[in-house]
Parts: structure tokens; C-alpha cells; sequence
């Protein structure tokens, strides 16, 4: 009797299964998240108009330009690099000075599929084969991003220094060009000299239809300066194979979209957050959402933003909208729309400047108790970076214990920092054994208590 119930559970399961997965839409991933607003979500359609422009064989004569054009002005563009001119070590890009917004733009265009060097870029990787400031990039995203910046590193501190050190440096890039952008930022950051040592507030990244190209603790870590724009339901930030199996895969697309749903429905979410290797779309996501499951047609788009550490685009959707979602030209379109509803929708709020002040501390901290939550979670490095964080940024060890800064406590469980936690908590009496200090005493806790911790 017992093994015919046992017979049924696969009969169950199975069809459990298909539902979960099937009903399963690109809005799910984002439902918790707050909805963001105009201010913050400004850049990205006139930064999509920029990238869309790299596309263009003849800027003069545009095959792909949105209704009203690309709003770029020839006098502005410093440098127009082609495929020819990069011998495939780069996505084709544009260096482009936009004195309205007072930006200096570098932006890459995305895959070619006719390209064989894109796909040599694509395919110089495997898990754990590049470590980066304490995490795992993407190797073939890096050398392209070291190339990159050695070959217009004195260009674009040039234009920085001759038009204002108050312009920002912006680098922008769609799908393979994405993670050029987003690891090229790091590289910035971690050597701002090679740009006359530009304040970090000064550069951003956005990276649209983000390839999953950095870990965890460096796609958190960079959160304040790199934004991933993601439209709905597109498969490239959800594709948790490594890019070169992916690409190796691509005459069974399909095959391998279903083995990589039936995979992340049976591994647990734990699992993947202790692989320090596995890859993630960097920084900031903000998602466009304008379908439902089970309503017809598109809605008025809706942008909601977040610093992920758990759920961070893990489950591919099985949407026949998957690889149009990744195409520049329907993100530019939506986000253009989206930010045009954002705007409706905060006419009659409060003034701008309070708005403003609001915003700024929300964003800084959500970055906080992303990292704190990295932290939690033994993501080594997480926080090593002390040039975002202020002294002042703490965390609690323990409910009844005092607030220990994170620059002391860390999770990488060294000798150092495990002897800085004791010296805290412990002290020695007169005869050299070892008590509790008498502020933790007064507070109920026995060495007994902390040693089982």
C-alpha cells in the first residue's frame, strides 16, 4: 500500500512542476521591490538613445533611430571607435561629451551575432577562473574592459580635465557591451589616479540587459554606481549558465532553457548564495514590468529598483517575449514611456528638493543593508571597500552585545578580526584569567553563553 502512494508522487510532482515553472512570470522576480522614481530613472532612456546610436553603420543616416531621433549633437562626439578599429578585443563604442547633462559618456554596443570576436570574448571563461578585488569577474569581460581603458584612458581624462571636474563619468553598454562597461567601472574606481583621481560620486555605470559578469559581494559592493536596467522578461541577467556554455549551446537554445529551469526549481536558493563563483548582474537592478500573468497585452510600464541579495533574477521565465526583451530598441521604447508615467505620477507630490533629500537617504540605506545582509550571509569581502561606507556604519553581532563597526568585523573570519571580537568581550584579571568585561556581566551573559556561540 505504501508503494503505491509512493508510485504517486511523481505523478504529482511532475505536474506541480510544469505549473510552477510555466506560471512562473518576469513580474515575480521584481513584486517586493520598491517602485522607483523619475529622478533616479532619468538617464536611462537618453543613455539607451546613445548605445542605439552605436549601432548605426551611418550616423547620418540612421536605420534604428527611436521617433525624435537619438538627441545627439555630431560637435559633441569625441571618438567613434568600429569593430575593424578594436580588432576584436572590444564592442564597438562612443566616447560622447553631453554638455546639457554635464557627462562624458563611454558606450558600447552589444553582441554581434556576426562577429566571431564578440563570441571569442564571450567564451574565454569558466567558473572561478578570474578572481577580481575579492570576487570573480567574468575573464573575458575584463581583458576587454583592461584593453578598453588603456586605449582611451588619457582621452577621457582629457576631456574631463578640459571641460570641468564637475561632469561625471559615465561608461553605458547593452548585453556583451554591458559587462564591458560594469567591470571597466571597477577597474576605474580601484584606480581613479589613471583619471586624475575623480571622486567616485562622479562616476556611474549603467549596464542595459546586463550579462551576469561579477559575484555577488562585487555586485553588491559596486551597488552606488553601477545600475542594471532589466525589461521584463529577458533571458541574458537570468541565464545563471556560464556565457560560454550558453553560447557553445545556442543551436539547442531550447534544450538548454529547459534543463536550466528544471535545475533551479529542485537547488535550493542557499546553495547558489554559497558558491562564490556563480556570477550575477551587477550593481543596482531596476526592472521595467508591463505585462501579468494571465492579462493580455502590454500596460502602462512600471519600473521597480532594488539592491538584491537573495533572489537576484535566479529563475529563467519560459516567455516567448524572453528575447525581445533583450533588444536596445524596445528597452529605449519603454523606458521612455515608463519614465513619461513616473513623471504624471509625481506632479502634486512635494517639493523637488525635499524629494530629492528623501530619495538620497532611502538609496543610501537600502546599499547599507545590502551589504550587512552580504555580510550575514559569509560573502567574503563584502566589505572591503571602505571608500562608500562611512565610520559610523555599524552592525549588531549579537541582540545583547555593544555595535561593532564593519571595518572591525568582517566575514572573512581571519586570525586578526576573530582576536579583535575577543579583546572586545574579554578581559584578564589580576590573576591572568580570563572574565567577561563587567559591562556584558550586567547584562545577564556568562563566558559559558558566548563560547556555545
Amino acid at each position: 500500500m505504501v508503494l503505491q502512494y509512493l508510485g504517486i508522487l511523481p505523478c504529482l510532482g511532475i505536474p506541480w512542476w510544469v505549473w510552477k515553472r510555466c506560471s512562473y512570470g518576469g513580474s515575480d522576480d521584481s513584486k517586493d521591490w520598491y517602485l522607483a522614481v523619475a529622478r533616479e530613472f532619468e538617464p536611462v532612456p537618453r543613455i539607451c538613445r546613445l548605445i542605439l546610436s552605436v549601432y548605426e553603420d551611418d550616423p547620418e543616416h540612421p536605420k534604428f533611430a527611436p521617433p525624435g531621433g537619438y538627441g545627439i549633437k555630431p560637435d559633441w562626439v569625441v571618438k567613434r571607435v568600429t569593430n575593424d578599429q578594436t580588432q576584436g578585443r572590444a564592442p564597438p563604442y562612443l566616447i560622447y561629451t553631453d554638455h546639457d547633462h554635464q557627462e562624458i559618456v563611454l558606450a558600447l554596443r552589444g553582441l554581434n551575432v556576426g562577429s566571431g570576436s564578440d563570441y571569442r570574448i564571450l567564451l574565454d571563461n569558466s567558473l572561478g577562473m578570474q578572481m577580481f578585488d575579492g570576487g570573480y569577474v567574468h575573464r573575458g569581460l575584463l581583458k576587454s574592459a583592461i584593453w578598453l581603458l588603456n586605449q582611451e584612458c588619457d582621452t577621457l581624462l582629457e576631456q574631463w580635465r578640459a571641460n570641468g571636474r564637475s561632469y561625471k563619468m559615465v561608461f553605458a553598454g547593452h548585453s556583451l557591451g554591458s559587462g564591458v562597461a560594469a567591470i571597466a567601472t571597477m577597474l576605474v574606481i580601484n584606480h581613479r589616479d589613471r583619471l586624475g583621481d575623480i571622486p567616485r560620486s562622479s562616476i556611474q555605470c549603467y549596464a542595459v540587459a546586463p550579462a551576469r559578469s561579477v559575484s555577488l559581494e562585487l555586485a553588491v559592493r559596486y551597488a552606488d554606481v553601477i545600475h542594471s536596467v532589466v525589461l521584463q522578461d529577458d533571458f541574458l541577467p537570468r541565464t545563471s549558465t556560464p556565457l560560454e556554455d550558453h553560447f557553445k549551446a545556442i543551436c539547442c537554445l531550447p534544450c538548454l532553457i529547459f534543463i536550466m529551469c528544471l535545475r533551479d526549481t529542485l537547488i535550493p536558493e542557499d546553495c547558489w548564495l554559497r558558491d562564490r563563483r556563480r556570477l550575477y548582474a551587477p550593481g543596482r537592478l531596476y526592472h521595467i514590468v508591463e505585462r501579468k500573468f494571465f492579462r493580455c497585452g502590454r500596460f502602462p510600464p512600471e519600473v521597480r529598483t532594488a539592491i538584491p541579495v537573495d533572489g537576484r533574477f535566479e529563475h529563467i521565465v519560459l516567455s516567448c517575449n524572453a528575447a525581445s526583451d533583450h533588444e536596445i530598441i524596445w528597452i529605449e521604447k519603454e523606458s521612455t514611456k515608463a519614465l513619461e508615467v513616473m513623471k504624471e505620477k509625481e506632479t502634486a507630490t512635494e517639493p523637488p528638493s525635499r524629494q530629492r533629500f528623501e530619495t538620497k537617504c532611502t538609496l543610501e540605506k537600502e546599499h547599507k543593508d545590502a551589504v550587512e545582509r552580504a555580510v550575514s550571509l559569509n560573502v567574503r569581502h563584502a566589505m572591503s571597500s571602505t571608500d562608500r561606507l562611512t565610520e559610523d556604519t555599524h552592525v549588531v553581532v549579537e541582540s545583547n552585545t555593544d555595535e561593532v563597526p564593519l571595518s572591525e568585523l568582517k566575514s572573512s573570519g581571519s586570525t586578526t578580526e576573530w582576536d579583535i571580537f575577543v579583546e572586545k568581550l574579554f578581559s584578564k584579571d589580576e590573576s591572568g584569567n580570563v572574565i567577561l568585561k563587567k559591562s556584558y556581566e550586567d547584562r545577564g551573559l556568562t563566558v559559558t553563553e558566548v563560547s556555545s556561540c
